[in-house]
């Protein structure tokens, strides 16, 4: 028998090797296998045949194969461990995922979660025409390649899209389409099975185990030749693939934060290249580094209507927040029309934070070290360990009733809304009222088909959404994003000003109003006249000056622990071991969770090598670690610092 090197799918990093084991003939690379391993049966993948066993190693048999991923899928995941310092175990197992025994056959998610998608023009915009024909001679070259097609909102981008998989399905290939979000899919799986039916299937991680098996089972017979979904839909089991699209590309969501923290973007590039398929990066607001280094497919003005006008609204001379008597004045303007609008308010609850007015004390989560946020329930929750208690009267530290609440929540302005414009429907899109993807589709569905509708939440509002009717979009408060601690602050408030700008007047009129404390700050101001090339101009300018991406990468290393000593100490000890790498901190970070945490960070040329050597660090240092209760995490390409 032939003998096959497979890595057992185990997360233990002792373990990260391959294995030889016995194999029929017909297995070959990809094969999904039930195998022996020590006390224990597990699965594996093989990565590779061999033709003789090591020596001194006695090979068992694997029992069974039991699936099947493409060999570019394999190559994918060991190129995905390599780069991101994961274990090829844990890569495969994104390509490879354990699915339940089948036992009835559904109906696809792509029937409940899609809304009506747009019929087919009756022909296509001169660039258009030019980027449809790149793209298509870059796949009829059979070399492929990644392009940034870029285009303000509502200029055409979708429809591009459509015509390059029409363009691949009628060459017998297949297309993978990934949005950010999976609020976003609803929309982009109506329009995509618009055009091209029963073909379509939906992967992203709001699908029960059953419904992922169903359409992975569909995708790997060629029964679907179009993907739509979120960033693991890029781990799709398709074979002859020839089209990536990454709409939205400048969207943080593509960046997994678990280990593998992988990202799709990057994934769809090195997929793409694997298979000489062509990668196409969607933009109204690119990121600087697809800017800077791909090939550039532009698109005219908007479709059909002009950018709507923009308004800069400085809080400083308001008394109304949330709602100032401008943003009143607009949304009577809506509610006298019958017309829609959408309002953005980066934060959830009801109020962002309880302060005392007597002694000063902001109430903070005991696990974490960040305010408590009020929800409408009565209870203050914390966003990121889950803690909750009930909504003092008094100062437990001073025993003031004098407790305030600072800023606004977009719980709080759906009833600010209510009571001011009980005539509006207010529709509210966020995390605490959206739990699966059935709800955000009867939601967005619900938006579109009702006159006189507010749409109100947060970033989620902002991506993508394509409404006939809405005549206004408003950005509550602008100034949140700025006030974050990282060097990509500015660009994101630039793109979701942007983006949330773009909602509005796409079928007649639009007005746009910004709400700020801060109406000179860069990004605000570039957002105010629809200026992306000046904004990326600058921006680029900066990170260069700054050596941040795409100047150089950044890794980041993050020590986390019981105690902030032993954090840095650990982290100050592997800054040692990294001498000759340009390196910022160890620097403390907020505690999550009752963990201290600390970061350092790599500016570099090499990610893959600095990831290594971090990586290789690490695991001298594991035994100490663990004893200490220490845990540790290499990130290449973090998205947020």
């Amino acid at each position: 028998m032939p003998y096959a090197s497979v890595y057992p799918l185990v997360t233990a990093r002792s373990l990260a090797r391959p294995f030889t084991y016995e194999v029929e003939p017909e297995v070959g690379p990809g094969a999904i296998v039930s195998m022996p391993f020590g006390r224990r049966r597990t699965r594996g993948v093989v990565v590779a045949l061999e033709d003789s066993a090591p020596d001194g190693v006695d090979p068992v048999a694997v029992e069974k194969v039991v699936g099947q991923v493409p060999a570019p899928l394999v190559e994918l995941a060991l190129w995905l461990a390599d780069y991101y310092g994961s274990t090829p175990a844990r890569a495969l197992a994104l390509v490879a995922p354990e699915l339940p025994r089948r036992r009835k056959r559904q109906a696809p998610p792509g029937d409940r979660q899609s809304l009506v998608g747009e019929s087919e023009p009756a022909k296509l915009f001169p660039e258009q025409l030019a980027a449809v024909g790149r793209i298509v001679s870059a796949l009829d070259g059979g070399r492929g390649g990644s392009f940034l097609l870029y285009g303000p909102t509502g200029s055409g981008k979708t429809e591009v899209y459509l015509q390059a998989c029409a363009a691949v399905l009628e060459r017998g290939l297949a297309a993978i389409v990934l949005v950010p979000e999976i609020s976003l899919t609803p929309q982009t799986v109506g329009r995509v099975r618009a055009r091209f039916g029963d073909t379509v299937a939906v992967l992203h991680s709001g699908l029960t185990d059953a419904e992922r098996r169903d359409e992975r089972e569909r995708i790997a017979s060629g029964e679907a030749r179009v993907v739509v979904g979120a960033r693991s839909a890029v781990f799709a089991p398709v074979r002859g693939l020839g089209l990536i699209v990454v709409d939205e590309e400048q969207d943080p969501s593509y960046k997994q934060d678990s280990d593998p923290r992988y990202d799709a973007r990057t994934l769809a590039a090195k997929r793409a290249s694997l298979e000489q398929a062509v990668a196409v990066f969607g933009s109204a607001t690119p990121r600087p580094e697809s800017w800077a280094a791909l090939e550039r497919l532009e698109l005219g003005a908007r479709v059909g209507a002009d950018l709507p006008s923009v308004r800069v609204v400085d809080l400083r001379h308001e008394a109304g927040y949330p709602l100032s008597a401008p943003l009143l004045a607009e949304l009577r303007r809506v509610a006298a029309g019958g017309g829609k609008a959408i309002l953005l308010l980066n934060r959830r609850g009801v109020a962002p934070a309880l302060h005392c007015r007597a002694c000063g004390r902001t109430i903070r989560c005991p696990n974490c070290d960040v305010a408590l946020v009020l929800h409408r329930d009565g209870a203050l929750h914390c966003h990121h360990c889950g803690h909750a208690e009930p909504e003092p009267s008094l100062c437990a530290e001073c025993g003031s009733p004098a407790i305030a609440r600072l800023g606004a929540g977009t719980q709080s302005l759906e009833r600010e809304l209510a009571r001011e414009f009980p005539e509006l429907e207010s529709i509210r899109l966020d995390a605490d009222s959206i739990e699966s993807p059935a709800l955000t589709a009867a939601a967005l569905r619900r938006f579109s088909e009702t006159s006189g509708a507010v749409l109100l939440g947060t970033q989620m509002v902002a991506k993508g959404h394509h409404f006939a009717g809405v005549e206004l979009a408003a950005v509550v408060d602008a100034d949140r994003a700025l006030a974050l601690p990282d060097f990509r602050a500015e660009e994101r408030t630039f793109q979701l000003l942007t983006q949330l700008a773009g909602r509005s007047g796409r079928d007649a009129p639009g007005r746009v109003l910004i709400q700020t404390f801060q109406p000179d700050a860069r990004p605000i101001a570039h957002a105010a006249r629809h200026d992306v090339r000046g904004f990326l101009a600058e921006e680029l300018q900066r990170r260069a000056d700054l050596g941040y991406p795409p100047a150089r990468h950044l890794v980041r290393i993050v020590v986390s622990g019981p105690a902030l000593g032993p954090v840095e100490r650990a982290l100050s000890e592997i800054a040692v071991g990294m001498s000759g790498v340009d390196l910022l901190g160890p620097a403390p970070l907020l505690r999550l969770r009752q963990r201290h945490r600390a970061q350092l960070i790599a500016k570099t040329d090499r990610p893959r090598a600095v990831a290594s050597r971090a990586a290789a660090l690490l695991a001298a240092a594991a035994p100490a670690m663990r004893r200490a209760g220490l845990a540790a995490v290499v990130d290449v390409d973090p998205q947020s610092l």
